[in-house]
């Protein structure tokens, strides 16, 4: 009886487990940041992150602008989105306009484009003290962005879409509502 009943519930998560591709041009920072939030809503998301043009390693001041709020990346790897071509996603999730340009020829199985686009962090230069207000910045942005469509249903200006019933489906995914948290 119990291992019918674990079936069960093995069966259960496999067939409400959402697949969510990011993607970004390096995969070291705001990708990186968005699978971390995301993974922390639902253990039972599918989560990927990919770069069109991956960067050697995360970036330590993402990693770092995570750890603040106990979130931990710093096993992320950048990963080309090559890797994931084949494979069928639920949505794919694009956070820079680079990746938004390339977006369109990833040939993957998806059953939903969304964009929402970020400053690059990355780019920011100069000392530590210097460019981590920034990584907290975009940190916060998207943690605020995914929350509003995740947790609120709010509408989020940045988003580019076709589909128009893509909060209401992101909601769907993560079965919250504003009392969870």
């Amino acid at each position: 009886m119990l291992q019918n009943q674990q079936m069960d519930v093995a069966m259960t998560t496999a067939a409400t487990s959402k697949r969510i591709l990011i993607l970004c041009t390096g995969n070291s920072c705001r990708s990186q940041m968005a699978e971390g939030y995301l993974r922390s809503f639902d253990e039972n998301l599918e989560v990927f992150s990919a770069g069109t043009k991956p960067a050697e390693k995360v970036n330590p001041f993402a990693v770092k602008a995570m750890q603040e709020i106990v979130i931990d990346i710093s096993n992320g790897v950048s990963e080309n989105v090559d890797k994931y071509l084949s494979q069928s996603f639920d949505y794919v999730i694009t956070v820079c306009d680079n990746a938004k340009e390339s977006c369109p020829v990833f040939i993957g199985s998806v059953r939903h484009r969304l964009h929402i686009g970020f400053d690059d962090p990355a780019d920011t230069v100069g000392s530590e003290e210097e460019v981590m207000p920034v990584y907290r910045r975009v940190r916060d942005e998207i943690k605020k962005d995914l929350d509003a469509i995740v947790i609120t249903g709010a509408p989020v200006e940045k988003l580019d879409f076709s589909d128009v019933t893509y909060i209401k489906e992101l909601r769907d995914i993560f079965d919250y509502s504003k009392d969870n948290f």
